[in-house]
């Protein structure tokens, strides 16, 4: 994404630029999270010009104060956003303001008393382990195709016995199986190694020989009945279908599969760091939410079996 229709000067834009290059290539940001990051010191700078009264140059951000930032937080605030979007644009506010001081333009200490709108934490809602095994041996009984049926198998395998998101599962070729472990490039472009435990290696393998398609060793795995690239969609529709088959809450989707594998297996006792890894998170404390949902488990099943409770 460029820099065109900021409301500032050529100067400011080119830095803008800069930075939009430095958060693709250097931190390797996603393409959604780097159109959010942009949109949203987009609507900073137009408001920032608004407030001044002119195009905003970089006398206007070298002499902008933290009450500034303020004043636009408090607008979009009765704009009606939520706390999570303030404190993301929040971030990309600060994050072009630090690229600007690494590259000698200005400082940034005035914003650093602008705090981060405080935002509730909801908890991954996953399955209980019969629900999440139900959900992938009941999907075979939803489909009369064999082969469509081994392949939404196989792909709910993926998530739930591998920790996969639907795109990361979505993206495998037949030359990724050919090792003991799936070599998997997730978010931002990080790359990790997932082992595949027997079970869903034997749904891939189940699924290989039923379908009526030609796997080159280059092309993605799944398939669509008509032969071409699986569509999430198709699979979220089946995880639907399930929810309504075994009565699952409107949390159960494939994204909940992923959340159950992480659950479970730290349950189970499994090393917060090992699933870190596992998942591909950045940071640990991304993966350390997990920790709470084993919790609140434990005393939702406390409070049910205890007598006093």
């Amino acid at each position: 994404m460029t820099s065109t229709g900021f409301l500032a000067d050529d100067i400011v834009n080119g830095h803008i630029a800069g930075w939009q290059r430095d958060l693709g290539a250097v931190r390797r940001l996603a393409a959604k999270t780097l159109e959010s990051y942009s949109r949203d010191l987009a609507q900073f700078v137009t408001f920032l010009a608004g407030h001044t009264g002119g195009a905003v140059s970089i006398a206007t951000l070298r002499d902008m104060r933290a009450a500034d930032l303020r004043a636009f937080m408090a607008v979009r605030r009765q704009d009606g956003i939520e706390a999570r979007s303030l404190a993301r644009s929040l971030s990309a506010i600060k994050g072009f303001f630090r690229y600007l001081e690494r590259e000698g333009v200005l400082s940034t200490e005035a914003l650093n008393t602008v705090r981060t709108p405080k935002t509730r934490k909801s908890l991954p809602k996953a399955l209980t382990v019969s629900e999440a095994k139900a959900t992938i041996v009941t999907t075979g009984e939803l489909e009369d195709r064999p082969w469509v049926a081994a392949r939404d198998i196989a792909v709910l395998s993926l998530c739930y016995g591998a920790g996969l998101r639907i795109s990361e599962a979505l993206s495998l070729s037949r030359a990724d199986l050919d090792g003991p472990a799936l070599r998997i490039t997730g978010k931002g472009g990080k790359t990790r190694l997932v082992p595949l435990i027997d079970p869903v290696r034997q749904s891939i393998e189940a699924y290989l020989k039923l379908c009526p398609f030609p796997l080159t060793p280059s092309q993605p795995l799944f398939r669509g009945v008509k032969g071409g690239v699986l569509s999430p969609r198709l699979v979220q529709l089946r995880v639907a279908q399930l929810r309504g088959a075994l009565g699952l809450p409107p949390s159960a989707t494939p994204h909940a599969l992923r959340h159950s594998f992480a659950t479970h297996l730290l349950g189970r006792g499994g090393d917060l760091r090992a699933i870190q890894e596992l998942l591909g998170h950045a940071s640990l404390s991304t993966t350390q939410i997990y920790t709470a949902v084993d919790t609140e488990r434990l005393l939702d099943a406390y409070r049910a079996a205890h007598p006093r409770s």
